[in-house]
C-alpha cells in the first residue's frame, strides 16, 4: 500500500502528464477546427480508430450582475434564495 507521501508524488506526476496531454489535444483540436472552418472545409476527420466531428452550437449566457441591478434585487433577497454547501478538492503543488 502506498503512503500518503507516495500518493501525493504519484498524483503530482500524473497531473503533469495530463497537462502535457491536454496541451497536445488542444493543439490537435485547434488544427481540426482551423481546417473545418475554411471555405469547403471538412467537418469530419476520420482516422483508423477514431472520428472527430466539428459541431457548431450557439451558447447563451445571462449577465447575472446586470440582471440583478435591472430588477433591483437586493443582497438580502439574494441571500434568501442562495444555497451554500461544502465541497472538497485536492490541490497539488510542486515542492520547491
Amino acid at each position: 500500500m502506498q503512503t500518503t507521501l507516495n500518493l501525493a508524488d504519484t498524483l503530482g506526476a500524473l497531473n503533469a502528464q495530463i497537462k502535457e496531454l491536454e496541451a497536445q489535444a488542444s493543439a490537435i483540436k485547434e488544427a481540426i477546427l482551423d481546417a473545418a472552418t475554411l471555405p469547403g472545409g471538412q467537418k469530419v476527420t476520420e482516422g483508423a480508430l477514431f472520428k472527430a466531428t466539428v459541431v457548431a452550437a450557439d451558447r447563451v449566457s445571462v449577465d447575472y450582475k446586470a440582471l440583478v441591478k435591472a430588477l433591483g434585487i437586493t443582497q438580502e433577497t439574494l441571500d434568501k434564495y442562495s444555497k451554500s454547501s461544502t465541497v472538497f478538492s485536492v490541490r497539488v503543488t510542486e515542492k520547491k
